[in-house]
C-alpha cells in the first residue's frame, strides 16, 4: 500500500497546523505512523490521497449512519446553498427540525441549536448552572464531553476529592467544581452528592460511552442516576452526541427508558455537516436567553445549510425505523465472526457492542469503566490498527473509542471486515 502523499501532505501541515491536524486523535499518535490524508468517499468507502480504498468503520465518528454520499443530503444541501450560506436570521427550516427533535426525543420539549456537541455540552452545564443556582457537576472518568473547561479534569484520589485540571489552560478555580466518579458507579456518585450536599447543579454522562471504547451502562445504573437527581434536585444531562438517534430514533433514552432533564446532540442531527444542540424540559429551557437570564448565543447557530442536511437526515430515520434493526444485524455479524476469530485463535479478549456501535479491547477481563478500559494492551491495538489498515479496513486510532458501523456495509463488506480481522489477529501473535 503506498501512502506518499499522505506522507507529504502530513509533513507540509505540520509547518502551518499544531501537530498537522485539527483534531488530535487523527495523527496517529496513540497507534503509530503517519495519518492518512482522505481525499473522497462514497458509501462503505473512503479513498485517501493515494487513491487506496477503505472500509470505513469510524463513519466521521458516527455521523454517516446511511453511509458516505448519501444522495437525498447532498442534493438537498446543493439546493439550499442557492439561497446562500448563512443568514444570521431566523429561518422556518430551524423551526420544522427543532419540532422532529422533539418528536423523535422523548425528553426534549424545546431545543436550541448549536454548532458542535463541544459547544452543546457546555451550554447545558451553564443552563443547569443557571437553573439551580449551584455550581459543582459531577462527571464520570472516560466519558468525554467536549474539550469545555469543566469537561477536561483528572479524577482525584479518593471519591469526594475535588478534581485537578486534567489540561493546561485550565483553572484550578473550575477544577474545583467539578468532581469525578467512576462509570457504573452508583455508590461513588452517591458518596459525592453527599459529601458536596446542595451543591450539585448537574450529573453529566454518556449513557453508553464512547469515549473509553464502547461501554455500556451496568443494570440499573442510569434508573440510580434518575433517582437520585429527583431527591436531590439535581440536573441529570444525558450527552448523546454519539448515541443519539444511532441506538434508536430517541437515542439511548428512548432504548433504556430513562429520561434526563436535559439532553445534548450532535453528529447525525446535521448529516454529516457541522452542528449540534441541546434540549430538555420546557422549564428549565425556558432559562436561556432571550426568555431567560442564561446567556447562549451564536451567529452559526440553525445554520440554513446544516439545517437541511439534518431534516433530510432525521425524517429519514423517523420513516424509516427498520433501518435500526439493518444496523444491529450487521454490527452482530461482525462481532459474531470477530468472537469467533478469537475462539479460533485461542484469544480471549473483550468485546462490548450496542447496536451499531461497538469495540473489541485487548483485554482478558471485562471493562465497564475507564480504569478497567485502561488495562487494555495498548501497543498490541496500534500494531493490529496498522495491519486493519494495511488490509483496508479504517478502524479509530485509539483503543479508547468506539466503532460506527452504517447501513451501506453489505455482506461482502462484513466478510473482508471479519477476515482482516483473523488474519491482523494471526499476525500480531505469531
Amino acid at each position: 500500500m503506498k501512502t506518499e502523499r499522505s506522507k507529504a501532505l502530513f509533513e507540509k501541515a505540520q509547518q502551518f497546523i499544531p501537530g498537522g491536524v485539527n483534531s488530535p486523535v487523527r495523527a496517529f499518535k496513540a497507534v503509530g505512523g503517519n495519518p492518512l490524508f482522505i481525499k473522497s468517499a462514497k458509501g462503505a468507502y473512503m479513498y485517501d490521497e493515494d487513491d487506496n480504498a477503505y472500509i470505513d468503520m469510524i463513519n466521521s465518528w458516527g455521523p454517516m449512519i446511511l453511509g458516505h454520499d448519501y444522495e437525498n443530503v447532498e442534493s438537498q444541501v446543493a439546493l439550499a446553498i442557492k439561497d446562500s450560506l448563512s443568514f444570521g436570521a431566523p429561518t422556518a427550516k430551524e423551526i420544522e427540525i427543532a419540532e422532529l427533535i422533539i418528536s423523535m426525543v422523548p425528553s426534549i420539549e424545546k431545543v436550541r441549536m448549536v454548532n458542535s456537541g463541544t459547544e452543546a455540552t457546555m451550554s447545558a452545564i451553564r443552563l443547569a448552572r443557571g437553573y439551580t443556582q449551584r455550581d459543582k457537576v459531577i462527571k464520570f472518568e472516560g466519558c468525554y464531553h467536549g474539550h469545555g473547561d469543566s469537561f477536561l479534569i483528572a479524577a482525584g484520589s479518593g471519591a469526594i476529592t475535588m478534581g485537578e485540571p486534567d489540561s493546561p489552560g485550565v483553572t484550578k478555580g473550575t477544577a474545583k467544581d467539578t468532581l469525578t466518579a467512576p462509570f457504573n458507579n452508583l455508590q461513588a456518585v452517591k458518596d459525592l452528592v453527599e459529601g458536596n450536599k446542595g451543591e450539585v447543579a448537574a450529573i453529566i454522562l454518556e449513557p453508553v460511552a464512547g469515549n473509553m471504547g464502547c461501554v455500556l451502562p451496568a443494570e440499573g445504573f442510569l434508573q440510580g442516576l434518575r433517582t437520585l437527581c429527583d431527591q436531590e434536585g439535581i440536573i441529570l444531562i444525558f450527552d448523546e452526541v454519539m448515541t443519539g438517534f444511532r441506538l434508536s430514533k430517541g437515542g439511548a433514552q428512548e432504548l433504556f427508558g430513562i429520561n434526563p432533564d436535559l439532553t445534548t446532540l450532535g453528529k447525525i442531527i446535521g448529516g454529516g455537516m457541522p452542528v449540534g444542540a441541546y434540549g430538555g424540559k420546557k422549564e428549565i429551557m425556558d432559562f436561556v436567553s432571550p426568555q431567560g437570564p442564561v446567556y447562549q448565543a451564536g451567529t452559526l447557530s440553525g445554520n440554513p445549510v446544516a439545517m437541511t442536511a439534518g431534516m433530510v437526515m432525521l425524517n429519514y430515520l423517523n420513516d424509516h425505523s427498520e433501518i435500526y434493526t439493518q444496523l444491529n444485524e450487521t454490527t452482530g455479524k461482525i462481532v459474531k465472526g470477530f468472537n469467533e476469530n478469537l475462539n479460533k485463535l485461542n484469544l480471549n479478549y473483550t468485546i462490548n457492542q450496542i447496536g451499531s456501535m461497538f469495540s473489541i479491547f485487548f483485554s482478558d477481563t471485562p471493562v465497564f469503566d475507564f480504569e478497567s478500559a485502561k488495562s487494555s494492551d495498548l501497543t498490541l491495538f496500534g500494531k493490529y490498527f496498522r495491519e486493519m489498515l494495511h488490509k483496508g479496513v479504517y478502524l479509530a486510532p485509539s483503543q479508547f473509542e468506539t466503532l460506527f458501523v452504517s447501513t451501506a456495509i453489505g455482506e461482502k463488506e462484513i466478510e473482508q471486515i471479519v477476515s482482516a480481522n483473523f488474519e491482523a489477529l494471526e499476525k500480531i501473535h505469531s
